[in-house]
């Protein structure tokens, strides 16, 4: 038997410790995980594309533990009442190679794409960030609110979207969250929204090269947490803003941003950092508070092993509605699959002789 984690087993998950803790302790997960960068099998995720969206594995393993995650990339999906991204994942031991864990992974991909966007913004971003721009109010926002909300301690959170109704819904969902001290200003363009702010958010879904900020807007000392562009022809940052003098870049797997990442536009020679090293103290974030600091995310599956684990740790350690699924055959004899297929003797009646 495998476990099981399904939506209503995460949301019960969830509800006991809480979103910003659950986000929290899955970003200290992630950075534990990042300060073992070189114990990890890694390669870039094998993605299938289409003319509508992608369709991508993601593959690592310490060489004890191993993880896939399958997830999609859908924009249009929206118009058709369906989800721009849904996953699963399955987390196996690698001596037997037998699955341990069959896990949801759409509301785990957010939580823990806002814990990773928050680990690099407490290495990148300057300490006294207080404004965040949230450009893209979408499936995601929540999450990328609530993480730099309680582990950045921003004060102020600037929304825009294209689409008003997601600005409303966005408005909405963090009402309900009461999350203290903090003020929401709705804006009426990405302009008026990253004007002075300290962070600003990209994380957008159009499955293309949008031009979501230009070098105009970018203010010294800005970090930028470039969400959305995560696969080949979709980018959110104009070119120029990289070219900057004063630019410095991490992400989070090199192989794989230059594929997917913002830096897809630029030569293969163009510098950057990855996020271990930050991590690990072994390269430097920001030379100063004037220096535009950029985090190039589009998602690696070391993330999600660490997700995985935790939740198969957090799962078995709760009380709750705990599941296991029968993905695997439980046999008498191993050498005898066919078993599985055997008639089975029936069950006689009272007073029937065999």
């Amino acid at each position: 038997m495998v476990e099981f984690i399904g939506i209503e087993r995460m949301r019960e998950l969830i509800a006991t410790r809480g979103a910003a803790r659950f986000i929290a302790e899955l970003a200290q997960e992630i950075e534990a995980d990042f300060l073992r960068w070189d114990v990890f099998e890694k390669s870039p995720r094998h993605a299938t594309h289409s003319a509508v969206g992608v369709i991508e594995l993601m593959p690592a393993s310490d060489g004890r533990l191993y993880s896939f995650k399958y997830v999609n990339g859908h924009p249009r999906n929206t118009a058709r009442g369906l989800l721009t991204v849904t996953a699963f994942g399955v987390l196996a031991d690698v001596e037997t190679g037998y699955p341990l864990l069959l896990s949801e992974l759409t509301l785990t991909t957010a939580l823990r794409t806002a814990a990773t966007s928050a680990l690099a913004a407490r290495r990148m971003a300057r300490p006294d960030s207080r404004v965040l721009a949230l450009i893209g109010n979408g499936a995601q926002s929540e999450f990328q609110a609530i993480a730099f909300h309680h582990l950045l301690g921003i004060r102020e959170l600037r929304l825009y979207d294209v689409d008003v109704g997601a600005i409303a819904k966005l408005e909405r969902n963090l009402a309900r969250l009461r999350l203290e001290g903090l003020r929401v200003v709705r804006c009426a363009s990405t302009a008026v929204a990253v004007a002075g702010a300290d962070i600003v958010t990209t994380v957008t879904a159009d499955k293309r090269n949008a031009t979501i900020l230009t070098a105009d807007l970018i203010e010294p000392g800005m970090h930028l947490n470039a969400v959305g562009g995560d696969c080949p022809g979709k980018t959110e940052l104009a070119p120029d803003i990289l070219r900057r003098a004063d630019v410095r870049v991490a992400v989070e797997y090199e192989p794989q941003s230059r594929i997917e990442g913002e830096i897809q536009q630029m030569t293969p020679q163009y510098p950057v950092i990855e996020l271990a090293a930050l991590i690990a103290g072994k390269a430097q974030a920001r030379a100063s508070d004037r220096e535009v600091t950029i985090f190039d995310s589009v998602g690696f599956a070391l993330e999600d092993f660490s997700a995985l684990r935790y939740l198969l740790r957090i799962h078995q350690e709760e009380r709750g509605a705990q599941r296991r699924i029968d993905l695997v055959p439980d046999l008498a004899d191993p050498k005898d699959l066919f078993a599985l297929l055997a008639p089975q003797p029936r069950a006689l009646r009272p007073g029937v002789a065999a």
